[in-house]
């Protein structure tokens, strides 16, 4: 399968809740979209790996996902980045794209001689097992979503228009978001009680910031290029 977007992050419903709404308004412009998850949250506090797989295809036609490519699609990269991403080496899943993608440029039968144990130890062992099939590729582009209102994005992406339909891909995960009354009175107050409601903030912050109603924020971490700065949208005054 042929992607032209892929986004990455650690557990079902990150994706969602972070670059959702851009992942749908790229595919409503014929854009092939995916989503790889590193885990199927079978650690989280609530719902089986079984119930997060059956909410995630729900929230995937919700999003109108194509798949998830794990190793052979020539695709740009969306990644979760936390605070820390913007200032030192991005951590957790938002560390896997850039070597990810630096290895995808190999071929299988050419192992990697002159990767000395320094450099594959930046990789945490998991990249030295990935699949290496089929012909090398290397996305343009790597792309880090961003889950913090105190981190200042490189562009915000106007998500408007599918911010309805993105909270419900959301809110597909019942497991995590609509658990029962029993369940959450029989347990402690848990951050994600809040997470979706902080999430729809986040992107209500950033849309103002721009001038729109909802907005998804991304960190590019090489410089913008502009052809014609007299078309250069979101007013200074």
């Amino acid at each position: 399968m042929h992607l032209d977007l892929l986004a990455i992050a650690a557990h079902p419903d990150d994706v969602e809740l972070t670059c959702g709404g851009t992942l749908l308004k790229m595919a409503q412009r014929g854009y092939k979209t995916g989503i790889l998850d590193l885990t199927a949250g079978e650690m989280g506090t609530r719902g089986t790996a079984q119930t997060r797989a059956k909410e995630a295809a729900k929230s995937a036609k919700l999003l109108s996902l194509n798949g998830a490519a794990r190793s052979e699609s020539p695709i740009p990269t969306f990644s979760p980045a936390d605070s820390t991403s913007c200032v030192s080496p991005p951590s957790s899943a938002s560390s896997v794209p850039k070597p990810s993608s630096f290895l995808t440029g190999k071929r299988a039968t050419r192992p990697l001689p002159r990767l000395d144990s320094r450099v594959r130890g930046m990789f945490s062992g998991w990249a030295e097992q990935l699949p290496l099939e089929g012909e090398p590729y290397r996305p343009f582009k790597i792309l880090y979503s961003i889950s913090y209102a105190d981190v200042r994005p490189t562009f915000v992406v106007d998500i408007s228009a599918q911010y309805q339909r993105r909270r419900k891909a959301i809110l597909a995960f019942s497991s995590q978001f609509r658990p029962p009354k029993s369940e959450k009175k029989s347990k402690v107050h848990l951050a994600i009680d809040r997470l979706e409601a902080e999430m729809n903030q986040l992107v209500r912050h950033y849309g103002q910031m721009i001038g729109v109603d909802y907005g998804e924020p991304f960190l590019q971490k090489e410089l913008m290029k502009v052809d014609d700065v007299v078309k250069m949208e979101v007013r200074s005054i």
